[in-house]
């Protein structure tokens, strides 16, 4: 199990959110935002922000860092070391097997990522079988190409998604974005998405908007 900052909201959660960091970063960088985030009224929710594993990315010269794949290349097919990427969506289910022994089950889980983070939680929510509550995918991009198509499940097109970008990102350009989100919008998920006036970063106006849509998860519940 992965080791990981947490951050309840009461005493007794009944809503998870697990929250995966971009590249470089680790379970500390979203932290903050809880205060931010949260609103008065919502139910109690567990914040669990995993470290990833520590590993060589060959885009940076092979420099060991926190990272959830290896880096391999920056063409959009074989950016993701794919063996790694699959070994992160396993840690993101012993994550979400850990919640649900602690009394939140997967209809009231959300999964979170920025970045490198998102793509894990995206990949991993088109192979669900059994729909967590929403994704709020964060700077970042569909990985895995063609095989989404073939891994899919049907169950999946349940899952709400909130996609945020931003217009000037130089490190996963807003193109890839939007195209990650046309994809998931034909296999048939409901997918939000808005782009803010930053680079590859969060804004005020962001956290705004993913406290709204959160507010919206947790209305349907």
């Amino acid at each position: 199990m992965l080791q990981t900052v947490e951050h309840a909201t009461a005493k007794t959660p009944a809503w998870s959110v697990i929250w995966l960091h971009g590249l470089g970063a680790d379970g500390n960088d979203f932290a903050p935002i809880v205060p931010e985030l949260v609103r008065p009224g919502w139910p109690g929710i567990r914040f669990v922000f995993p470290h990833a594993p520590v590993r060589p990315v060959s885009i940076n010269g092979g420099a060991r860092m926190r990272a959830w794949y290896d880096i391999v290349s920056m063409e959009l097919d074989k950016r993701a070391d794919e063996a790694g990427l699959r070994e992160s969506m396993g840690e993101v289910d012993r994550l979400i097997a850990r919640e649900r022994d602690r009394g939140v089950p997967l209809s009231r889980i959300v999964l979170a990522g920025f970045s490198q983070g998102g793509a894990v939680v995206l990949a991993h929510a088109l192979r669900q079988r059994v729909p967590v509550a929403g994704v709020m995918a964060l700077s970042t991009y569909l990985p895995l190409g063609g095989k989404n198509a073939e891994e899919r499940t049907p169950e999946s097109a349940s899952i709400p998604v909130f996609m945020a970008h931003g217009a000037f990102d130089p490190v996963i350009p807003l193109g890839l974005g939007e195209h990650s989100r046309r994809q998931l919008q034909t296999f048939g998920l409901d997918v939000r998405f808005k782009s803010y006036p930053m680079q590859h970063s969060v804004c005020a106006e962001e956290i705004r908007d993913m406290a709204d849509w959160l507010g919206e998860r947790f209305a349907a519940r």
